[in-house]
């Protein structure tokens, strides 16, 4: 079977190699892999930028969906033909998050999803939602469990509440689509008037060019009567922190899963302090919680937003499509 691996880091050393079809120890099932997503997280994972220490050769990718091949001894939650998805991060099923839930992160240390057939423990695998082609699950994994988690388990959005999304990557995106289906207003933000168009199509209320308005958190002050916004889905990181803070209301929440603007910066801590703001790290979350997305995906119909599809063969192309940023939505490689 074939499965990309690097043996240095950088996208130029993305290699497609010949490998053994893996067989499936106890507790682990091999499943054949028709189509993966894209995430940011790959391009740092494969740039050497999100474990520098990382043992090569590794295999990238946290983000699959195909069919169970074959099952492991004492595997009985799922069979030979369930068409399933990977689940990111692994030994996390339920309950509190825990430090050491990391070390079980598919896409490295964890196994790669850039292959035909992979084994992957048993629990880390999740049936598709009713309707959803291959392709179309293969981007719930981490962008869409990680808009629920920023909108319904850290805070529980609710009908008339405003939500604030920046960009329009996968993870925002997937915010808007479920913020919606929850009742919610949503304003998001981004550098192409194009996207902003597209954006309104999806339920967008309110859009911001934040190249045209640099001081975009005034507008969504002007937006929400002075106000703020209930919750912020912060996709940037530091480089924005402190607008999106000035964007919320008082004891509001900003959910913090993306560091597109790196991993530290100035933040003016008092903005926390006289707002009594509520700082949420996301890390994806927890399987249950990722069952409790697709039961709400499936009653909603809601479908992924997919910028693009390519063959297995030009996974690179599609990973410097994603370094460029000039996607909307998901982007899509097909295994088979």
């Amino acid at each position: 079977m074939r499965r990309y691996e690097f043996d240095a880091f950088g996208l130029e050393n993305l290699k497609l190699v010949q490998r053994d079809v893996p067989t499936p120890a106890a507790g682990e099932v091999v499943l054949d892999v028709k189509a993966m997503s894209l995430n940011y997280r790959d391009l740092l994972v494969t740039r050497g930028l999100y474990n520098p220490k990382l043992e090569l050769p590794a295999v990238p990718l946290s983000d699959g969906a195909g069919s169970v091949s074959a099952v492991g001894e004492g595997v009985t939650r799922v069979k030979v033909g369930d068409r399933v998805m990977s689940h990111f991060i692994a030994g996390w099923i339920d309950g509190p998050f825990k430090l050491d839930h990391v070390a079980s992160t598919l896409g490295t240390p964890g196994p790669g999803l850039a292959a035909e057939q992979v084994a992957l423990p048993a629990d880390a695998v999740v049936p598709l939602p009713t309707g959803y082609s291959f392709a179309q699950a293969s981007t719930l994994p981490i962008a869409a469990l990680t808009a629920w988690s920023a909108l319904r388990t850290v805070t529980h959005v609710e009908p008339g509440q405003t939500v604030l999304t920046l960009g329009t990557g996968g993870v925002s995106i997937f915010a808007l689509q479920l913020a919606k289906a929850m009742g919610a207003r949503v304003i998001i933000t981004s550098s192409s008037d194009e996207k902003l168009a597209r954006c309104r199509q999806f339920g967008a209320d309110h859009t911001i060019n934040y190249r045209a308005n640099p001081k975009w958190e005034r507008q969504v002050l002007e937006y929400t009567g002075g106000a703020g916004v209930d919750v912020v889905v912060e996709t940037v990181g530091p480089g924005t922190l402190d607008q999106s803070m000035k964007s919320t209301r008082a004891e509001g929440t900003i959910a913090l899963p993306g560091a597109l603007t790196g991993g530290e910066g100035h933040v003016t801590t008092r903005l926390i302090l006289m707002r009594r703001l509520h700082i949420a790290g996301i890390m994806v979350d927890c399987r249950r919680a990722f069952e409790n997305m697709v039961a709400f995906i499936e009653q909603h119909k809601i479908k992924p937003v997919i910028h693009q599809e390519f063959p297995f063969a030009d996974l690179p192309i599609a990973m410097n499509l994603m370094a460029s940023g000039s996607h909307f939505g998901k982007i899509v490689v097909n295994a088979k």
